[in-house]
């Protein structure tokens, strides 16, 4: 059975290794070259911690007092943008503890599930990849943050995962790079992290080997349908039919889907990095939580990573953005500045944010042979292997490993 998958990004190639371990034959195609982008630049997190969605209650008032404020964690470009308005009113219909309380144990089993997957990934020595295990710290500076920390550390506790609240003197010996004002953190021993570059670049080269067919550099142009059925789908230089599609196409899904007359609201979040590849001393994964910057010790570097930017369908890079990651980090770590080419260096990726912070996974109503892995937000990288194997097992037409219930493709 032929498969074409659309979008070369971590879901996609993900996709495609469990595709190809399964016996399809797959095709995968992509807009560019799958050498940049979300999946490229992000933090490398693979985080049973973030069992909270971006979408929780207040999320949407912070955005607009940040709106002005375009050096802010959270911001939102103020623009006339219809589909931007409409994705916003699901977010805030979202946004209730109600449904973020009844998110937070799908999000921690997913996470979980595609922790082991990288496990089982690695351990098959199809292909090599930087993998680590040792945690994410959560760490403060202000009394207000501390309590945040604690109850969330409190809440995974409840959920059975490992946590551990470290107090300012525990902290400072586990991670001696801290300044003195970083007052404690949380440890999620949970956690793991690798090198997203490293992970993308041998698994596309192991699946070319292994017979996965790619169409770079080519935009999909439209689909030829019949009746329920997806007959092929149209590039500028190519129809390609196939027995399934699956769309996995990040922030590019929501466009592609209204060809087909569907409503799956997706937003493209942009996210900023820095590496810098010199010595730093840093050893632990770190999230930085006033400032909502990631640090990462990754395989010959160690990158800085943040922001959530809602200025459209853009990789234009604000330089005061990076500026405000670079200087978040020099203000909780010791003798830690960045030149001004690190800074220059820095690029972003578009995040695929879906209004409740669940992503899609699974097939649409409205014809019988099109798959959906897409709106994956801030989790894309580490929910992968899980979306991969999960998206397998639907077109194989298998028990899925957990319910799709939560993900529904047409849930607005």
């Amino acid at each position: 059975m032929k498969v074409s998958v659309i979008g070369g990004g971590i879901i996609g190639l993900c996709s495609a290794y469990y595709l190809l371990k399964e016996g399809f034959k797959v095709t995968v195609i992509d807009k560019g070259t799958i050498t940049e982008g979300a999946s490229f630049i992000n933090a490398g997190y693979i985080t049973p911690s973030h069992f909270v969605p971006i979408a929780e209650p207040g999320m949407i008032n912070q955005g607009i007092k940040w709106m002005f404020n375009n050096s802010s964690p959270f911001y939102i470009k103020p623009r006339w943008d219809m589909d931007f308005f409409k994705w916003a009113w699901y977010f805030k219909k979202s946004s209730t503890r109600k449904k973020v309380e009844r998110a937070i144990p799908v999000l921690k089993e997913l996470n979980i599930k595609s922790r082991d997957l990288y496990t089982e990934m690695l351990d098959s020595l199809d292909f090599e990849f930087h993998l680590e295990r040792k945690g994410l710290l959560m760490v403060y500076k202000t009394a207000k943050n501390q309590d945040h920390e604690l109850k969330l550390a409190e809440k995974g506790k409840e959920l059975g995962l490992e946590v551990s609240v470290l107090d300012k003197e525990i902290l400072h010996k586990t991670e001696p790079k801290f300044k003195d004002d970083v007052l404690g953190g949380v440890h999620y021993e949970c956690d793991a992290h690798s090198t997203p570059e490293l992970f993308m670049k041998n698994l596309k080269t192991w699946l070319q080997q292994n017979g996965v067919r790619f169409i770079l550099g080519e935009h999909v142009d439209g689909f030829e349908t019949d009746g329920k059925i997806i007959k092929s789908l149209k590039t500028v230089s190519d129809t390609i039919e196939a027995d399934e599609f699956l769309l996995a196409a990040g922030t590019w899904t929501f466009g592609l889907v209204k060809q087909l007359g569907l409503n799956i609201p997706i937003q493209p979040g942009k996210g900023y990095s820095i590496n810098i590849v010199r010595q730093t001393d840093i050893k632990l994964p770190a999230i930085l939580t006033e400032a909502k910057v990631a640090v990462t010790p990754m395989k010959g570097f160690t990158r800085f990573a943040g922001t959530m930017e809602f200025s459209g369908d853009n990789s234009h890079i604000f330089t005061n953005r990076v500026s405000a990651i670079a200087k978040a980090a020099s203000d909780y770590y010791t003798d830690l500045s960045f030149t001004s080419q690190e800074k220059q260096s820095a690029t972003c990726g578009l995040r695929p944010i879906s209004p409740d912070g669940l992503p899609f996974i699974g097939k649409s109503s409205k014809f019988k042979n099109l798959n959906i892995a897409a709106g994956h937000a801030m989790m894309g990288w580490s929910l992968g292997p899980v979306t991969g194997k999960l998206i397998t097992e639907v077109i194989g037409k298998q028990k899925t490993s957990v319910s799709l219930e939560p993900f529904k493709v047409e849930r607005f």
